[in-house]
């Protein structure tokens, strides 16, 4: 009786080293993959002309949004800018591709502000062609460019070698999306992360805030308080669609770019999500984002109006009430319900920037020394 059993104990250890032999290329092999992304990211060369990368945009101490704090992005080509502000692609990862839910009847998610882009792949390798942005004339002249990279030898280590153009731009997607599913860009490290570990306690202010968030200000309607699935975290965005009335903003230097490169309509409005899904009613909505490291990532909405995380908060606020703020930018699908005349204070407006400001990544508890 002896045999069978030792023969069984070591097939199943030969069976459980196999799996964490298997597990553990796994992981060396995304590790790889996620620091290849995160050079290509960095990379300044593979713009045209030279000088601006993914990085210049999406800065990590900016909570990956653009590095001057712009209301939107100047392009590779000086004097070319983008229509919209940079949006942070922190946990963007968690975000789905775009569909219609039927039960809600609303659009929900898709990759940028207007949800044109259905994965982190596809999304990755929009930048480089986007003449206001990189200013690459085709997918082949990046790859050129890779190849003269110092890392080319690690990116045929990794997804081997071809002479493919579009296998080739292919890895360079996939390992910027590796990059971005990393926890360097997903880390989940805010105090209000490490309030939910019990390892922060809020301040009076930053309470009375998450209360408002909750309640009176409205904003867990869709900046949503639930743990995602995947994430097994809060991602403070049911990742809908809405049309805040945000303001046409004329310092947008988009509305002074030529005519060859402008992407506006020609009364100079965005029609958002309406533009993708070819829908009058979607027009002027814009994908609610993560409010993870709002404190960061100034200016904001998708035009870059609003210059402070306070402005903003106060637009949402009284949008309703007199004429402190100019007509919206695309009037007929306002979201009339949830915001524009909260009556909050001026303390609870306080309280309110407060809370968000613990959305903040890096964050780091104090060790409590153990008393003997």
């Amino acid at each position: 009786m002896k045999r069978p059993m030792l023969i069984s104990i070591f097939f199943c250890s030969g069976f459980v080293c196999g799996l964490l032999s298997c597990n553990s290329n796994e992981d060396s092999l995304q590790n790889r993959k996620i620091a290849l992304g995160k050079r290509i990211f960095q990379d300044t060369t593979l713009s045209e002309p030279v000088g601006q990368s993914c990085a210049t945009c999406h800065t990590i101490t900016k909570g990956f949004a653009d590095r001057e704090s712009r209301m939107v992005s100047e392009g590779a080509v000086r004097g070319l800018y983008s229509q919209r502000n940079a949006m942070t692609v922190c946990y963007s990862a968690y975000v789905p591709p775009l569909s219609f839910d039927n039960d809600e009847g609303t659009y929900v998610g898709g990759l940028f502000w207007d949800g044109r882009s259905v994965s982190l792949q596809s999304q990755a390798g929009e930048p480089f062609l986007n003449p206001v942005e990189m200013g690459n004339p085709d997918t082949c002249f990046v790859v050129e460019k890779i190849c003269h990279a110092p890392y080319y030898a690690e990116l045929i280590k990794i997804y081997g070698k071809t002479s493919n153009k579009d296998s080739l731009y292919t890895y360079i997607t996939d390992a910027l999306a590796a990059y971005q599913q990393s926890d360097e860009v997903n880390p989940f490290s805010s105090k209000y992360d490490a309030w939910e570990d019990g390892k922060y306690t809020f301040t009076d202010s930053e309470c009375r805030g998450m209360e408002l968030f909750k309640d009176k200000a409205m904003c867990a309607e869709c900046h949503i308080l639930d743990k995602d699935e995947r994430a097994g975290r809060v991602l403070f965005t049911d990742h809908t669609y809405d049309n805040l009335g945000i303001p046409r903003n004329p310092e947008n230097p988009h509305l002074r770019i030529p005519a060859d490169y402008f992407l506006l309509t020609p009364d100079s409005v965005d029609l958002g999500l309406g533009s993708v899904v070819g829908r009058e009613e979607e027009n002027g909505k814009f994908r609610v984002p993560t409010l993870r490291n709002i404190a960061l990532t100034a200016p904001y909405g998708h035009n870059g109006y609003f210059k402070t995380l306070e402005e903003i908060v106060h637009f949402y606020n009284v949008r309703d009430v007199g004429n402190e703020f100019p007509p919206a930018e695309y009037p007929a699908t306002i979201n009339r319900d949830e915001l524009g005349n909260l009556g909050l204070t001026s303390e609870e407006e306080a309280d309110l920037i407060a809370f968000m400001k613990t959305l903040t990544d890096d964050f780091k508890p104090v060790q409590k020394s153990l008393l003997l």
